[in-house]
């Protein structure tokens, strides 16, 4: 039995796997290419990956009938074939649970440094421009005066972000496939998702990426929101269509967002970088140091549990 980790994880996890005692391989730091994907995958019976490996059906058969799991290193399962690998017997799973508050946690980092003008503030002292205190200097969006978050994709994380803006008095919003609009949880109000677009002064972004869900937060969809409100996304980049929302922010239709992911990962559109109002970093909600150690060890514990012939702990479906 071999166990294939596509890229090196953190040292607790690679330590974690060295522990089992089955017999493993391990790419690089940097995400392998198509052939290395193939060569690593080759005879193996369990795969550790990362979000940016990108499983098809011809790399399934080319990994060959013995692969029993791929196991993502991810809530998010958008890069694999999800059909394909059970029509090749193939289990699934993620590492969700593990990363919900350091998630939540980098959500409230970005609507804080997007809101209160963080970089703003910080790219003006280092332009080392004279400056003295003024009453209208750098004034940003109150979020502990009355304002409203919006949730888009009430799970895990999404309740996290809710406790989260609870501390900063804050009314929270969100939609839910599980929720009918109207009802309430928790203090959180269930809304439809033309009321959550038009009622939110932030609009948090945290519904998975699949083909219903590309591009949902759309020209028509920035339309329908404040001029005032911001928009921070930290769940996958194809949710938000990034030439639209340029497109706003250039245009005053909406004062400000973050964004932690993006459409074409890791390509960035470098009309991003010269985007007003704009909070940038490169995926790294998750990157908290016990944080990426549990992801790590979640999908290899995955690993295991199939190839002891055992259920998977965290199987996508």
């Amino acid at each position: 039995m071999t166990i294939y980790v596509s890229r090196l994880l953190t040292d607790r996890a690679m330590a974690h796997l060295e522990s089992l005692g089955v017999p493993f391989r391990v790419g690089g730091g940097d995400p392998p290419s198509r052939a290395d994907l193939e060569a690593g995958l080759a005879g193996a019976d369990a795969a550790v990956i990362t979000l940016t490996e990108r499983v098809d059906t011809a790399l399934l058969a080319a990994a060959g009938p013995q692969l029993k799991i791929i196991a993502n290193v991810a809530v998010g399962y958008d890069n694999i074939d999800v059909d394909a690998a059970v029509s090749a017997g193939v289990t699934v799973t993620n590492t969700p649970g593990v990363l919900d508050r350091a998630t939540a946690d980098h959500t409230f980092a970005l609507i804080l440094a997007a809101t209160r003008r963080v970089l703003d503030g910080d790219r003006f002292l280092r332009s080392r421009e004279p400056w003295v205190w003024g009453p209208r200097m750098l004034v940003g969006l109150d979020i502990s005066a009355s304002a409203t978050l919006g949730i888009l994709g009430y799970g895990r994380i999404g309740k996290a972000v809710a406790q989260r803006a609870k501390g900063f008095d804050m009314k929270v919003l969100a939609t839910a496939r599980s929720r009918e609009p109207g009802t309430s949880e928790d203090g959180v109000q269930f809304v439809d998702t033309d009321t959550l677009l038009a009622e939110s002064d932030v609009l948090s972004v945290l519904t998975p990426l699949t083909p219903q869900t590309r591009h949902l937060i759309d020209a028509a969809a920035l339309a329908k929101m404040k001029p005032s409100a911001y928009l921070v996304n930290t769940a996958r980049g194809g949710v938000v269509d990034e030439a639209a929302l340029m497109s706003a922010l250039h245009n005053g239709a909406l004062r400000g967002a973050a964004l932690d992911v993006f459409e074409n990962e890791p390509h960035i559109d470098p009309r991003l970088l010269d985007t007003p109002n704009l909070v940038l970093t490169p995926h790294i909600a998750s990157a908290g140091e016990s944080t990426r150690d549990a992801m790590g060890i979640l999908a290899i514990d995955n690993a295991a549990a199939v190839l002891a012939g055992k259920p998977a702990l965290t199987p996508v479906r």
